[in-house]
């Protein structure tokens, strides 16, 4: 069963409460093991008639192909009009519709939010983006080839600190086994700090979700205040994100209208139910909820100027190359610009983790893209969401 592309939220279960317009402004996305180069703008008739038949055409096949039990997507043009898509079902068990904008786990699209508050301590003088770890964390981060006085804070955003990543880590290998359990920060970084590291901090890019965790402390550390309040006072409450939340100690659920989300730990075997889960371990790297409108909302007004000084916006869109995540991906202070088939680039991130896949961004004339799957495989069908994506953004 194939949803239908839904104008505006009319139609929208959240009626009473979700109706917004979506900021015009700047900016496009992935990353989270994949990235997404200033440059030129997506053609100005990205949004010309068609274009929707285009997303909900590219959902329907994602569904059929058995890539995700269900897809869903928020399309924003640059004269803020927002429509949203959904395909196949929010239960194959019971054959649920699937929610318009439902809520999902948005994985690494987290690191941007922890980007931005920390961009905002640099530009009030609390942080110093060439201040290595040790001045805030002193003696903390220390390991084999690790040491906390050699990587400065800009590296930890940009991840070219070096850090082995702590999701390598055998404790973490098995995540059906500790999807239910509570780590304290620093208990995940232990993770990281007992891997040796090869890598000199400012030798190139490696994605380490390390880094965020790290900035997570550093901002904690910094204001006194738990990374979750910073983040909701900083930047879900100052731009009105109705539907984004850092989920609390404990609370393994979903708590707005959601499609399940699903997990296969191997090719070939049947997807698990993951919908529930603590997503502590993911923290500042990964633990927020949110939707593809939020999360439109969010680009934009970010790219747009909303959030960061004009300085620390263009530190956070001055990039360095990110080979490993694909041809011309490139990553800046949290967030990727990634190539456009049609020209131009897009801003922005990607989120990975049990139960969802997200694409979110935006370009640099405001049309504002996100497309969720419902299942995270540890297969890449990185090019099936790339192609929904280039439907909405490209002609």
């Amino acid at each position: 069963m194939h949803g239908q592309a839904r104008q505006g939220r009319g139609a929208d279960r959240r009626r009473s409460g979700r109706r917004r317009t979506a900021v015009a402004a700047a900016v496009a996305a992935v990353a989270a093991v994949g990235v997404l180069t200033a440059g030129a703008t997506a053609p100005p008739g990205a949004f010309a008639a068609g274009r929707p038949d285009a997303v909900q055409q590219g959902l329907n096949t994602l569904v059929r192909d058995g890539i995700a039990p269900a897809a869903l997507a928020s399309v924003t043009d640059h004269d803020r009009r927002t429509r949203n898509y959904t395909a196949g079902v929010a239960d194959p068990a019971t054959g649920a519709e699937v929610p318009v904008d439902g809520q999902v786990r948005i994985g690494s699209n987290t690191q941007v939010f922890t980007a931005v508050v920390m961009l905002q301590l640099v530009a009030e003088g609390k942080v110093g983006l060439d201040e290595p770890v040790d001045t805030y964390l002193p003696g903390l981060v220390r390991g084999e080839g690790i040491d906390g006085r050699l990587i400065t804070v800009h590296r930890l955003l940009q991840h070219t600190s070096g850090l082995p990543e702590y999701m390598l880590s055998p404790r973490m290998a098995d995540l059906a086994a500790i999807r239910h359990h509570y780590f304290e920060p620093r208990d995940v970084l232990d993770l990281a700090l007992a891997q040796k590291s090869d890598l000199a901090p400012g030798t190139k890019w490696q994605y380490s979700n390390t880094n965020y965790l790290l900035a997570g402390l550093i901002v904690q550390q910094v204001t006194g205040r738990p990374l979750a309040e910073e983040i909701d006072r900083r930047v879900i409450r100052r731009i009105g994100l109705r539907h984004t939340y850092f989920p609390a100690p404990g609370d393994q659920t979903i708590r707005e209208p959601h499609p399940n989300g699903y997990y296969r730990d191997a090719p070939g075997a049947p997807p698990r139910d993951f919908t529930e889960l603590d997503p502590s371990w993911a923290w500042a790297a990964g633990q927020l909820v949110s939707t593809d409108s939020d999360l439109n909302h969010f680009y934009t007004a970010l790219l747009g100027g909303r959030l960061l000084p004009t300085a620390q916006l263009a530190q956070m869109r001055t990039t360095v190359p990110a080979d490993d995540a694909g041809p011309g991906v490139r990553y800046g202070l949290g967030l990727s610009s990634m190539p456009l088939p049609c020209g131009g680039v897009f801003w922005g991130h990607n989120g990975n983790i049990p139960g969802y896949r997200t694409r979110a961004g935006v370009t640099d004339d405001g049309h504002a893209v996100s497309v969720t799957l419902t299942l995270k495989s540890t297969g890449d069908d990185s090019a099936q969401l790339d192609d929904v994506m280039n439907a909405a953004l490209c002609r």
